[in-house]
């Protein structure tokens, strides 16, 4: 047991808390995958734009995920 078993601990319970009231908490990312399905676009177009810094971006391991709340701005920026 240390810090991160405590830290570890609470999340869990934040997970129980959520699977008992049937919420689920509110997405914060995109896999790549659904930034290029909600576009329509390919994979590797999807890539590029992130490559590009059209939206914020954290990485987890090898894995990428989109900020949620950055795509769907520029998203609302491109559409209008």
């Amino acid at each position: 047991g240390g810090i991160g078993d405590a830290r570890k601990g609470r999340y869990m319970d934040s997970i129980s808390d959520h699977a008992r009231k049937g919420d689920v908490p509110a997405k914060r990312t995109y896999r790549v995958s659904e930034i290029a399905d909600i576009l329509g676009v390919s994979n590797a177009t999807a890539y590029r734009l992130i490559k590009e810094g059209h939206f914020r971006t954290v990485r987890i391991g090898s894995s990428i995920r989109v900020s949620k709340q950055s795509f769907d701005e520029w998203l609302d920026r491109e559409t209008n």
